[in-house]
């Protein structure tokens, strides 16, 4: 394969990951009509649609999907494999893209760049928010987070974080209409504000112990939401009860603003792991990343 062969099918796979002609233009720093054009090139030289094209949205054909399953594994190698040259400078370098959800970059991960940063000015650390289970190999991450029990098999996991202590809240004006519950099977008097998971499009589940056994509940409620800062929020005006991480939510309970019920019946979840592929080429940055937010007891 000629190598103008291989840049071209580098930038159709970017305009695939972005859904748009205009942010891969952006992102590849080339014009939008070069772009197309490159594109173009590369469906009449396979015979073969490759995006869907509307007014609003690009989207990969299945051929398109089948070509971005082989090509975006070989090109996360690629970058891995230049950016594993910067060991041969005399300092740590490169650029590392994390998937990870809200609640471990507040705590965790951002925390931890006042210690990884300021000594290494030439790492660069991405961080995308996104609640569904990402393949870090196909969206071209370098490594991922997510609670312990949520990491693919294959994969190397470092755990990053304590068990997660979790509460159930509600304001002060939701408890003057709804009585406290006593018991998990009370729940179903209550509104709940619920957080919708991307990856199976169902709501999350609330984890509560009931006969000595943990179970997952789902309550219904009046909002569905895609962050905890909003469902906190929302549970501050009084929507409904909340499954929260305590530690977003002690200080409305110290100033009354919030009130937590069914405390010992709300189990911890399991610690925060920073998960990556075996075969990911282990540069001094990445290392230094990895080192940084492993958690020490």
């Amino acid at each position: 394969m000629r190598r103008d062969e291989i840049a071209d099918l580098t930038a159709f796979v970017v305009v695939a990951e972005e859904r748009s002609f205009t942010k891969a233009a952006v992102r590849l720093g080339m014009a939008q009509s070069a772009l197309s054009q490159i594109v173009r090139r590369i469906e009449e030289r396979l015979g073969m649609r490759l995006l869907s094209r509307t007014t609003r949205s690009v989207a990969p054909t299945e051929a398109g999907e089948r070509l971005i399953a082989t090509l975006g594994p070989m090109l996360h190698d690629l970058d891995a494999a230049v950016a594993s040259l910067g060991e041969l400078r005399d300092r740590p370098s490169g650029t590392i893209r994390i998937t990870t959800v809200e609640h471990a970059a507040k705590t965790i991960i951002v925390p931890a760049m006042k210690r990884l940063l300021p000594d290494n000015p030439d790492i660069k650390v991405e961080i995308t928010i996104d609640y569904g289970l990402a393949d870090v190999v196909a969206d071209r991450f370098d490594a991922g987070v997510r609670l312990g029990g949520d990491i693919a098999k294959d994969m190397i996991a470092v755990r990053i974080g304590p068990d997660t202590p979790m509460a159930i809240v509600g304001s002060p004006d939701y408890f003057r209409s709804h009585p406290v519950p006593a018991s998990p099977a009370q729940l179903i008097d209550h509104r709940a504000i619920n957080l919708r998971l991307p990856t199976s499009g169902t709501l999350n589940g609330w984890r509560l112990m009931r006969g000595g056994r943990e179970t997952r509940v789902r309550i219904d409620g009046p909002l569905v939401l895609n962050t905890i800062d909003l469902i906190l929020d929302a549970a501050l005006d009084g929507h409904g009860l909340a499954y929260l991480p305590l530690d977003q939510v002690r200080h409305h309970l110290a100033e009354g603003r919030l009130m937590r019920v069914l405390s010992r019946l709300t189990p911890d979840l399991p610690g925060y792991h920073l998960y990556y592929p075996n075969r990911r080429h282990a540069s001094s940055a990445f290392s230094l990343l990895v080192d940084t937010l492993r958690f020490r007891e």
